[in-house]
């Protein structure tokens, strides 16, 4: 059965189309969407609602919500992105404040750092080695 399931998503990848949005819930949305706009190095691309959106790929959204219906899930989320030039981004969210746990170099080469939003919300950040 989990072959079938394997065969068939192979099929499926470029007929269906795949939007990802990943929700992180906060306390304090002000307080949320300032840190957030440093962490992107930019405002939010979208407003809608309540919800701060960051586009982050073609198809995919970092969401801050501070909605009461989300306050049970406020700083359990964690998503991971994959970037480029890792320590300019980190040097430039330094000079604003925002520390990160040790980086990490994994047997593959992949340079993987953590960051905590205010409320806990898990963002690791990974670099690819360079080709």
């Amino acid at each position: 059965m989990v072959q079938l399931a394997k065969q068939l998503a192979k099929q499926l990848v470029g007929v269906i189309r795949v939007d990802l949005y990943s929700v992180l819930c906060v306390r304090d949305r002000a307080k949320a969407v300032e840190w957030f706009e440093v962490f992107f190095g930019r405002p939010a691309d979208e407003i809608i609602g309540e919800e701060y959106l960051w586009q982050v790929g073609e198809n995919a959204w970092v969401v801050v919500d501070d909605r009461d219906v989300r306050a049970e899930r406020v700083g359990g989320a964690m998503i991971t992105l994959g970037v480029n030039d890792l320590d300019d981004i980190l040097a430039r969210l330094a000079a604003h404040g925002i520390g990160h746990e040790p980086v990490e170099t994994y047997r593959n080469g992949v340079r993987h750092v953590v960051l905590l939003d205010p409320d806990g919300n898990s963002l690791s950040l990974a670099e690819a080695p360079a080709q």
